[in-house]
């Protein structure tokens, strides 16, 4: 009888052990989840059964393990572990599972996340269900991320039912028309790319949407909020593969009239005030107007600009408003602008040879092209001497009235708004300074007649009128015919037709 008398001791210390065992169980994987994520069971990490296991957020297998799975077992670096990447995981997997919910992802869809370096939104739709997905960036992550880029992606025509863009890699881009066009061209018809953007203006978005016009229509903007300081609000756009042309039709060859957007016309309304009444001390009085200058790149955002170009008519030398103001005044938001300087007078020609990101036109601004001739621009009692000279009026070579016995030079002119349309388009951020001794009364009609007007983002214009002499107190210029009430009325016209533009000295 004593042997089964012990039955019910042995018993106990077997469950008491097993239940000791499965205490030390909970405390490892306690200390492992509070290791890896920094966080308590408060956020769901930490349940034996949860569902959000599966799903890449803070529990074992959404960091080095869960990519070690997917590579076969080889090791998996270590950053795959930390706190940050388990937060863009679980950002990441939320976001996917909304857009499962909206109908613009599926499980079942073939899916290609952009400009990835560590694959981390590739991880979060593989644990969400969606694993026919693959990441390209520059440098390959294996077995998440291969090798290539946005601009050229590494798949055939009607790849893919789903593109992701994230982490404001479109902003990034070098050249987005290019990423663009990759994207529709590896997009099937039907399909959905989704973005995030650091951008939210009227300005930024209708870049955005000018991108891919020719090929897809946006069909759902979010607002979110990020997962680090790095962007802290996105801005999720998606678009949806409505026409198969690849391609963009930003050009136009069309001679007629364009139509200035809506959105361009109320940043007008946020401009600085026109100065009304004539100044006694033009050249002190407008000179101090910088200052007051409401920019349009400190009003909004210009990303989604394939190209920043900045167009200097009338440039004189390369100090006189090129290196002494726009290079380092003018807010750029970090972008590359290239230069194009318009100047006819050869005085100033040389020095342009060694100035990178500058090309120089050496031609006159004009409505057509033709052989002109300028006077030799100078006050009176000056001598012409080197860089105190420069362009005066011109006008065509057959005219005869000339400018009064004054010393003329014979230039070519050229058509500017020709030229205009055919070096940028409305995909790029194009802004113009113009100072053409009178000229703009002949160049800005014409820049109206042939819908050149529309692909100028932002112009800077010195109008001339007879103004106050500097020399000669209580003199006006003989120079020019128009008077600041003139000049006032084309600053109100073009401004009313929605351009941006600043009166210049």
């Amino acid at each position: 009888m004593e042997p089964t008398a012990g039955k019910p001791g042995f018993l106990r210390n077997v469950l008491i052990r097993l239940l000791i065992f499965g205490l030390f169980i909970v405390i490892v994987r306690f200390a492992y989840v509070i290791t890896l994520a920094g966080e308590s069971c408060t956020l769901g990490d930490f349940c034996f059964f949860s569902p959000s296991l599966s799903l890449a957020i803070a529990g074992t297998r959404s960091g080095a393990l869960a990519v070690r799975a997917a590579s076969g077992g080889a090791a998996a670096p270590e950053r795959y572990a930390s706190k940050e990447w388990i937060s863009s995981v679980r950002f990441y997997s939320s976001v996917f599972q909304d857009l499962i919910a909206g109908g613009f992802l599926s499980p079942a869809a073939k899916s290609l996340c952009l400009e990835t370096p560590t694959g981390r939104d590739v991880l979060a739709l593989h644990e969400i269900g969606v694993r026919d997905a693959i990441g390209i960036s520059k440098k390959a992550s294996p077995p998440l991320v291969k090798s290539g880029e946005a601009r050229r992606i590494p798949f055939a025509n009607g790849t893919f039912d789903f593109v992701f863009a994230g982490n404001g890699a479109l902003e990034r881009s070098p050249r987005p028309v290019e990423f663009a066009a990759e994207i529709a061209r590896t997009l099937k018809p039907e399909g959905f790319a989704v973005f995030h953007v650091k951008a939210n203006d009227t300005f930024s978005f209708n870049s955005f949407v000018d991108l891919f016009n020719f090929c897809c229509n946006v069909v759902k903007i979010n607002d979110v909020l990020g997962f680090d300081s790095s962007m802290s609000h996105v801005r999720e756009l998606v678009v949806k593969k409505e026409r198969y042309g690849i391609g963009s039709d930003s050009n136009s060859d069309s001679n007629e009239k364009c139509s200035v957007p809506e959105y361009k016309k109320k940043l007008v309304r946020n401009a600085e005030a026109l100065i009304e009444e004539e100044p006694l001390k033009p050249w002190i009085t407008l000179k101090r107007n910088v200052k007051n200058i409401r920019y349009l790149s400190s009003m909004v955002d210009i990303s989604f600009k394939d190209r920043y170009v900045y167009v200097d008519v009338g440039a004189r030398s390369y100090g006189s408003s090129i290196g002494s103001w726009f290079r380092k005044q003018y807010p750029k938001q970090n972008k590359t602008f290239h230069v194009y300087a318009i100047e006819a007078d050869k005085t100033f020609h040389q020095e342009y040879g060694l100035k990178k990101g500058v090309t120089l036109l050496p031609y006159a601004a004009w409505v057509r092209n033709e052989s002109l001739v300028f006077e030799i621009n100078r006050g009176p009692g000056e001598k012409v001497q080197g860089k105190g000279r420069g362009m005066g009026r011109i006008q065509p070579l057959q005219s005869s009235g000339g400018f009064d016995g004054g010393e003329v030079e014979k230039i070519p002119g050229f058509d500017f708004a020709d030229w205009l349309k055919n070096t940028v388009s409305k995909n790029d951020f194009v802004v113009m300074k113009m100072d053409v001794e009178g000229t703009e009364f002949d160049l800005i009609p014409r820049l109206f007649q042939t819908g050149a007007i529309c692909l100028v983002d932002e112009i800077f214009l010195e109008c001339h009128y007879n103004r106050w002499q500097r020399c000669c107190p209580g003199q006006r210029s003989p120079k020019y015919e128009k008077t600041y009430d003139q000049c006032l009325q084309l600053f109100t016209s073009l401004r009313q037709s929605g351009v941006l533009v600043h009166q210049w000295f």
